[in-house]
């Protein structure tokens, strides 16, 4: 049977991809920011008034789905401002540098890097040493993430899994997947090993981008 939702990778960088369910989970995530000019008749919208054609005043802080702000920010008209997330913020970020892999990312924000890598598109100037985090922080778990999906082969991992975000999740699934079509291949069970569909996803992107 054919399945009826063939799953689409989360977007690279900046750009999220609007066919992929996880981009659109992450897009929903809230944002503190600052109102800095008043929203005229979106205080209901927004949660904060009981009527439909109540204004947000300046200064009011606010909480906003990332896709929301995204449309709302203009660095010349500056309608909000936005305010890091605490894991984002200075203080984590040292304990992201010291070791990362002491850090519950899902229990912190389940989209960690997709988000982060978001918030690139605002005007903070903190944006250097957030990038910079976010990598490292990849780098450092990737290695024990992949380890770790190579040697929990038939046991239960739902403990080993849940500190991870979905983008470190997918990856470990696709180790344990890789490491079954081996082990099939190697039984004979299987006639050849096929590329993940992370890779194939990956593959595509790189030869449309060529093409562009």
């Amino acid at each position: 049977m054919a399945e009826a939702y063939f799953p689409v990778g989360p977007g690279l960088g900046l750009e999220e991809n609007f066919l992929s369910l996880d981009d659109i989970l992450m897009s929903q995530e809230k944002l503190p920011c600052r109102a800095e000019t008043t929203l005229p008749r979106l205080a209901f919208a927004l949660g904060q008034g009981a009527a439909s054609g109540d204004s947000i005043p300046e200064g009011t802080k606010l909480e906003i789905p990332l896709w929301l702000a995204k449309g709302l920010h203009d660095s010349k008209r500056r309608i909000i401002s936005v305010e890091l997330p605490k894991i984002y913020k200075e203080a984590w970020r040292t304990v992201f540098s010291a070791d990362a892999n002491v850090v519950d990312l899902h229990k912190m924000g389940p989209y960690y890097y997709g988000f982060g890598s978001q918030l690139l598109h605002f005007d903070n100037p903190e944006n250097p040493e957030i990038a910079q985090t976010i990598l490292q922080t990849f780098i450092s778990r990737f290695r024990r993430i992949m380890d770790s999906s190579q040697n929990a082969y038939n046991e239960d991992t739902s403990a080993l899994v849940a500190r991870l975000d979905e983008l470190e999740r997918a990856l470990f699934q696709a180790g344990q997947k890789g490491l079954n079509d081996f082990q099939c291949w190697e039984k004979g069970q299987a006639s050849q090993i096929t590329a993940s569909s992370l890779v194939q996803n990956y593959g595509k992107r790189k030869f449309t981008d060529m093409d562009g």
